[in-house]
């Protein structure tokens, strides 16, 4: 028992120092320059609360949250929605499941600097030479504008997020017991109402997990939009992660971006737990 026991712990220690090093201290160390006025490079004095109180009247920090919970929302209902479709036909029996299982997947390799670029090129250079092509003026300027910009941002988190929220449901929907969707099918009832009644039940741990995965990664999208739209135009497309590097390191406002940074992920955690109980307990209710 003790050998099984002191195996467990060297094999979790290089995980654990990483996670200590890494995480833990930066964020303890974070949570204190948030009470001081560091900059960087003088160390801070103690002055309490007072960037948080300044946090609520922060109209710049205050907008890109309020952008960043908007695009978490429809990136959430658009990733899962199209994961879970792209997994329905991947499991259906078609010749050419495993080929498509790997071009939808590819997209999540990627890194989100190079997706912006390509995507940036696609909705200026693309969309205006369509546009000029078939006379369609909203195809002009899609960045240029907070709501071409949002759904620019939208339709490159849902290209690059959507293969992998697949893979899970192509986990759950590849261990469904057969016996229970033919005897469904033998007893009448349609396409439909096998997924509603018996399918969707079923794979409700799936969306609990990539329910929390795409609204945490929504949440901390930071390069797709630097490279997409750079926050413009007028920084209306920017998200906190970037307004909060803009704080740190263009502003040389340490301590500020510090309380900004607690402050977003106190709010992201609180989201994260509230949005895993319900689902927890909508999986029981089933």
């Amino acid at each position: 028992m003790r050998t099984r026991s002191l195996s467990y712990w060297l094999f979790l220690a290089p995980v654990l120092i990483a996670l200590t090093l890494v995480v833990l201290i930066p964020l303890m160390y974070g949570i204190y320059y948030s009470f001081t006025d560091w900059n960087g490079i003088e160390v801070g004095q103690f002055i309490g609360f007072k960037n948080y109180i300044d946090i609520l009247e922060d109209k710049e920090f205050l907008a890109s949250l309020k952008f960043t919970v908007l695009f978490s929302i429809v990136s959430i209902i658009l990733i899962n929605a199209i994961g879970l479709g792209l997994a329905l036909l991947v499991t259906s029996k078609i010749k050419t499941s495993k080929l498509l299982r790997t071009i939808f997947f590819m997209p999540n390799l990627i890194g989100g600097l190079i997706l912006g670029f390509i995507w940036q090129f696609i909705f200026i250079k693309v969309f205006s030479g369509i546009g000029d092509l078939i006379g369609m003026e909203q195809l002009q300027g899609w960045l240029s504008t907070t709501k071409t910009g949002f759904w620019g941002l939208a339709i490159l988190m849902s290209w690059q997020m959507a293969g992998y929220i697949m893979v899970i449901y192509i986990a759950h929907l590849e261990g469904l017991p057969k016996e229970l969707l033919e005897a469904a099918e033998i007893d009448g009832a349609n396409r439909f109402q096998r997924f509603r009644y018996i399918m969707f039940p079923l794979v409700a741990p799936a969306f609990t997990v990539s329910m929390f995965l795409t609204l945490s990664n929504s949440f901390k999208l930071y390069d797709q939009n630097l490279s997409l739209t750079g926050g413009g135009p007028f920084d209306s497309t920017q998200m906190v992660a970037m307004e909060i590097f803009k704080t740190a390191f263009g502003e040389s406002q340490m301590a500020y971006a510090s309380a900004k940074a607690v402050v977003f992920f106190i709010f992201v955690a609180i989201i994260s737990l509230v949005q895993v109980y319900f689902n927890k307990k909508r999986e029981v209710e089933m």
